[in-house]
């Protein structure tokens, strides 16, 4: 019956999720690692993807572009609590080392390592491969609502009853992504995610570029 569901949903949505051994091992490795929130999360950012994908007739491998999903958040968890790197670049290298793990071809890491790398930067994924533009696609519609009105509400419905955002998903996800930047402010800058960090933490001091520069040793 559960089956039957699931095939019904793919049908209505235009996806599935890919059932190889490599999409469930990171499957099970994310569950393993994530929580409920962060999991569903890459859940959706792999369906919105891929379904934004069909619709604007992207090229995307199903596969990679789902690993990609699953890996793109890994980096908030307690797994990096010590990390002084982006968390981005984080789930990036866990993405690359699992890939490798399974013979996956150099240049097939390459793609699920900027996808993830890339997925905060907004201006410049959309300009790339397909798995690198829909990783940032998936996530700007689950986190921020971009493209919203692209699907139906009874495709959003279906993903969000499969992969429920759960109570205060907004609050919540903010919690999530200062939770795995607080210890490491330093790589916040240049991109949005200080805002994580300004929002939470009222004693956060922003790095001003302009700052930067007239206080360079260049005088």
């Amino acid at each position: 019956m559960k089956h039957d569901k699931a095939m019904r949903t793919g049908q209505i949505i235009g996806v599935v999720i890919p059932d190889s051994r490599l999409a469930r091992e990171a499957a099970q490795l994310i569950r393993d690692t994530e929580s409920e929130l962060l999991f569903n999360h890459s859940t959706r950012v792999f369906l919105w993807g891929a379904m934004l994908g069909k619709q604007k007739r992207v090229d995307f491998d199903p596969e990679l572009l789902y690993v990609a999903a699953m890996f793109h958040d890994i980096g908030l968890t307690q797994a990096y609590q010590k990390s002084e790197l982006r968390f981005e670049v984080d789930g990036a290298n866990a993405a690359r080392d699992f890939l490798r793990s399974h013979q996956v071809s150099e240049a097939d890491v390459a793609k699920v390592w900027a996808a993830v790398a890339l997925h905060t930067t907004p201006g410049i994924p959309e300009h790339m491969g397909g798995e690198i533009a829909l990783v940032q696609a998936g996530a700007g519609l689950d986190v921020a609502g971009r493209d919203f009105e692209a699907l139906t509400a009874e495709q959003r419905a279906l993903v969000v009853t499969a992969y429920p955002r759960g109570g205060d998903f907004a609050a919540n996800m903010i919690d999530a992504f200062y939770e795995g930047m607080k210890h490491r402010p330093a790589t916040t800058f240049g991109t949005f995610n200080d805002d994580f960090l300004a929002h939470k933490d009222p004693s956060f001091q922003r790095t001003n570029l302009c700052t930067v520069i007239l206080n360079s040793k260049w005088g």
